[in-house]
């Protein structure tokens, strides 16, 4: 059980960690809401090497944490709603083996960006911003397929960790 909860410390850690530095990281791609989801990284990694449930647990615990030191309500609502959905389109699609881990995250890295356009249409009671559709697609594409190959590497180099 110490052990559990050691991981599950490292793998929050990690993602605060990846939080905070992207935070840091001076690229603006000029787009609302298009980030590289450094964080999501230790999500997906953590979807090979962990329950379910903790990965859930670990999800929420970020987003929580993370909204809660480096930004306010509104990105912490964004970020539950794309961090939910895409970590249950990830888990669905981790089961077909005809996913890779890189096609795992890319449909993670869309599907982010469709539950926050998803609350962004509820909060700003308006459908006006589905124009980002095609945008946030591609950003998601690009991200996923960036924190997808990352993962896969990762997770080739500590296959022999026990978790």
């Amino acid at each position: 059980m110490k052990g559990k909860v050691a991981y599950f410390g490292v793998f929050t850690a990690l993602a605060l960690i990846f939080s905070y530095v992207e935070t840091l990281i001076p690229v603006s791609f000029g787009i609302w809401g298009v980030k590289l989801g450094l964080a999501n990284l230790i999500i997906v990694i953590a979807l090979y090497k962990l329950r379910l449930s903790e990965v859930y647990l670990l999800s929420v615990t970020r987003v929580l944490l993370s909204g809660f030191i480096f930004g306010n309500y509104f990105s912490i609502l964004y970020s539950m709603a794309g961090g939910l959905l895409s970590l249950t389109v990830m888990a669905v699609l981790k089961k077909d083996k005809d996913f890779s881990i890189i096609g795992v995250s890319i449909a993670g890295g869309v599907t982010h960006n469709i539950g926050q356009l998803v609350v962004a249409m509820l909060v700003a009671e308006t459908f006006s911003v589905v124009y980002y559709v095609p945008i946030l697609l591609l950003a998601g594409v690009l991200t996923g397929f960036l924190i997808g190959t990352t993962a896969n590497q990762m997770i080739k180099r500590i296959r022999n960790i026990q978790f």
